[in-house]
């Protein structure tokens, strides 16, 4: 089974710069709201995912909430800033439904990379799911790509 069936591209997918203030990210998470979302340079490479909690722990941190200007603080922190290492790893459009299957099971989608790390959309576990419960009689038509 080739995996470009599941993917959502990126035009279809919400995402955060890592160069986005703390705040930015905040208002886009909530206004699509996701529990976690893509972060991707300017140049289109993907960085990692953050997640509420991301934003959650670092507004709970004690040394942010003792300084001084806190709402300040938020305008000058950025998205590149809260990322955690190796937190939702990206797999390539050519990886084999054994290792997705591998990675969709510890998160909710998955972010797709090509060949020179470039974003180009994510896999829903829910749609992982939906097709092997009810099988090929639900499939959705693959999507204009390109």
């Amino acid at each position: 089974m080739n995996i470009a069936y599941f993917l959502l591209p990126k035009v279809s997918v919400a995402y955060l710069y890592e160069d986005f203030t703390f705040r930015q990210g905040l208002e886009k998470m909530r206004r699509n709201g996701y529990s976690a979302i893509p972060v991707i340079t300017r140049g289109g490479q993907y960085v990692g995912t953050v997640s509420e909690g991301d934003f959650l722990w670092h507004l709970l941190d004690e040394r942010m909430a003792l300084r001084s200007g806190f709402r300040a603080n938020l305008e000058q922190l950025r998205i590149r800033d809260i990322l955690r290492v190796d937190n939702y790893r990206p797999v390539r459009i050519t990886v084999s439904m054994e290792e997705l299957m591998h990675s969709v099971i510890n998160q909710n989608f998955v972010p797709v990379v090509d060949d020179t790390d470039h974003f180009i959309g994510i896999i829903v576990r829910k749609d992982i799911l939906r097709y092997f419960a009810y099988g090929k009689e639900q499939e959705r038509p693959l999507e204009n790509i390109g």
